[in-house]
């Protein structure tokens, strides 16, 4: 049996530079997705999210394997962000304000059926504080920019800022989408310098958005 790694299989995806930014069409994937907010690592419902999320994907990995004789590698964990002042990301930095999805890719092949499955073995053996918000959904995201960012996540502010003042105008992009980290470390064994973080912008042209906007503005 193989066993598929989506790190290497997508590695336009999970790889991108860290010296420059990349635009990539990211296809439509789905997600075990919780919502919460303020800031990672310090408020319970973050820690009670992260418990949820990895207790259902490792149940939905072994089910997979042993079901239909499909084995992979649980994909990393990933993040969306925003609140209502973006500048929370870039020069302010205030974690308190962030609101969030935190999230694990699964195969296209995982049913609502085995999810639901996989959620009612974990909440028999240990329900997690979170369980009951999980769920399966798909993202599509669509044209984007992406980096690799290398270090701290605190040191992600110079870039973003880069990337939202720069690049994006620079090349006629606007926000079409919530900001998204891919986390290819975990914090707890890897020092912050050396962490990997993929951070990622949903955009679309803003010719395109205005073309858009006037065809609905003149439909009848």
């Amino acid at each position: 049996m193989t066993k598929i790694d989506f790190k290497k299989q997508l590695n336009h995806l999970y790889n991108p530079s860290h010296k420059a930014f990349s635009v990539v069409e990211v296809p439509a994937m789905q997600f075990l997705m919780v919502d919460g907010h303020g800031t990672p690592g310090v408020v319970q419902a973050y820690q009670d999210a992260l418990e949820a999320l990895y207790a259902v994907a490792y149940k939905i990995k072994f089910a997979s394997k042993q079901k239909l004789a499909q084995d992979y590698t649980v994909p990393p964990l990933e993040g969306l962000w925003w609140a209502d002042d973006m500048t929370t990301f870039t020069t302010a930095r205030d974690k308190s304000q962030w609101d969030w999805t935190m999230m694990i890719m699964q195969p296209d092949w995982i049913t609502t059926a085995l999810f639901a499955e996989a959620c009612a073995t974990v909440k028999k053996q240990k329900e997690p504080a979170a369980l009951s918000k999980l769920r399966l959904e798909t993202v599509a995201e669509g044209l984007s920019v992406q980096i690799m960012h290398i270090g701290s996540y605190d040191d992600e502010g110079p870039i973003l800022h880069k990337l939202h003042h720069e690049f994006m105008p620079a090349n006629d992009y606007i926000f079409n989408g919530k900001h998204h980290e891919i986390y290819l470390n975990d914090p707890r064994r890897v020092s912050p310098e050396k962490l990997k973080t993929i951070l990622r912008q949903p955009v679309i042209s803003k010719q395109i958005r205005e073309e858009d906007q006037t065809s609905a503005n003149s439909t009848p």
